[in-house]
């Protein structure tokens, strides 16, 4: 059994144990910066206050509206207004550069906007990274200023670097902020760019070249929602040509793929049946990636337009379980997903094929553990800091015949079964105030893998 963290401890020195076997573990962490070459998925994220920024680009309140893409500021403050009003998250692009461009420095000069490592591959890189025993290789174009952000266990080949960065713009909201006639019902982030090089992908060819050198343990890929922003036919182009350096990837390294934002049914329905998921060993979404998924597929409960308040578990489980027994590994089916880690803001629920994954309850615990404290900002959990908001009972699906679940607050991991897949879910103690609300989804992942055991095949 080969696993990335010793079994069923819960404390990050249990590493230590695994690095007497193994001096240490080496992840690869495909991403990209959008400079003026191009590739992946990491950035530098600008985080600050999105109502300050909007006032700051002398925008008024009014009505939020939902934009696929975003066109100009007018487009920027509905779709801003629109998602602070449901506290969900949110990310799209911004199709005028010199537009963009003006609004970036805009918010990279207001007093108080900070600058972090950005894109999801290259904060689950970041994350892990935190471990000593851990090696992370970082492809994509690096700027100077994200080389500077990046931890000293993160490896950028020489190829990788560029001259400049680009930045992601992460505009937060906290829980009761209000703006004109809206209130958010919790704190969350709405995530804009003009990013064209990083959805093209480019940088895929130096990573596949990369792993046999650095021979990784494990592969995290994200970035496919930036290719939105690519016309079709280049889309389409590149996503094939994605799809062949995967396949390159040796079998026995397992491989995980975090999604994001997207809005176009008809790539995410090719990510999910031809092209990517069979290819991945796991993936991690949350809520909002959790329906759009269902929707472009017409898988279960795909009529629901949005979700109301914390997401029914029951409906969330069935979705779930249909994408591992539609689109998961079987004896008839050659895919090799067997693993779902699915994040909202109430709760978490890990979902795995039988016979493939282990220490399933430490890797949830281990997700949800990092929510609290990454938001709050402190080393563990401090109750007086965080609340539950996870329903107390629930049922297990919305179809089929459910189980009816309360919480055990001395056993919080609740486990059940349903056709040879297994399910953990755990509740979240919630940040009451949160400090940073970017990258939550990211910490979560990075932390639910390092807590995986994988069984060889």
């Amino acid at each position: 059994m080969r696993a990335l963290n010793s079994k069923h401890r819960w404390l990050g020195s249990d590493l230590i144990a695994l690095s007497r076997k193994r001096p240490e573990v080496r992840v690869v962490v495909p991403v990209c910066v959008f400079p003026r070459s191009s590739s992946v998925n990491a950035c530098v994220d600008v985080v600050l206050s999105g109502v300050k920024l909007l006032e700051a680009l002398g925008l008024e309140p009014g009505d939020g509206k939902n934009h696929a893409v975003l066109n100009s500021r007018q487009d920027l403050k509905e779709a801003f207004t629109h998602f602070m009003e449901k506290g969900a998250a949110a990310e799209r692009f911004f199709s005028d550069a010199e537009s963009f461009h003006h609004i970036a420095q805009t918010a990279s000069e207001y007093p108080g906007a900070q600058l972090y490592v950005g894109g999801n591959a290259a904060l689950i890189g970041q994350k892990l990274a935190t471990n000593p025993d851990l090696k992370i290789l970082l492809c994509g174009p690096v700027g100077p200023k994200l080389h500077e952000l990046l931890d000293d266990n993160v490896v950028v080949p020489p190829e990788s670097m560029q001259e400049r960065d680009e930045f992601h713009l992460i505009l937060e909201y906290q829980a009761g902020e209000e703006w004109g006639q809206v209130r958010a019902p919790n704190a969350n982030r709405f995530i804009f760019s003009h990013d064209l090089s990083n959805g093209a992908l480019n940088m895929l060819e130096v990573f596949v070249s990369s792993l046999d050198e650095f021979q990784p343990d494990l592969v995290v890929l994200s970035g496919l929602h930036m290719m939105e922003g690519q016309s079709k036919e280049m889309r389409q182009r590149r996503l094939m040509e994605a799809v062949a350096s995967i396949s390159d990837i040796p079998t026995d390294i397992p491989i995980h793929l975090e999604l994001a934002s997207m809005t176009d049914q008809d790539f995410m329905s090719n990510i999910i049946h031809q092209q990517v998921f069979p290819l991945v060993n796991s993936i991690g979404l949350n809520e909002q990636e959790l329906l759009f998924l269902t929707q472009s597929a017409s898988g279960p409960h795909a009529a629901l337009a949005s979700w109301s308040g914390v997401p029914d578990v029951g409906v969330v489980s069935d979705i779930l379980f249909w994408i591992l027994k539609e689109h998961g590994k079987t004896a008839e089916r050659a895919s090799d997903l067997t693993r779902v880690h699915f994040h909202t803001l109430a709760y978490h629920i890990l979902v795995t094929v039988d016979g493939y994954w282990g220490n399933q309850v430490a890797a949830v615990a281990a997700g949800a553990r990092a929510a609290g404290t990454q938001a709050c900002a402190t080393e563990t959990i401090d109750t007086s800091k965080v609340f539950l908001k996870a329903p107390l009972e629930f049922v297990t699906s919305q179809i089929e015949a459910p189980s009816k679940i309360s919480l055990n607050p001395d056993e919080p991991v609740v486990h059940w079964h349903r056709e040879g897949i297994s399910f953990h879910f755990t509740p979240v103690l919630v940040c009451k105030d949160p400090v940073r609300t970017v990258g939550l989804g990211d910490a979560i992942s990075a932390e639910g893998l390092l807590y995986s055991e994988v069984y060889p095949q």
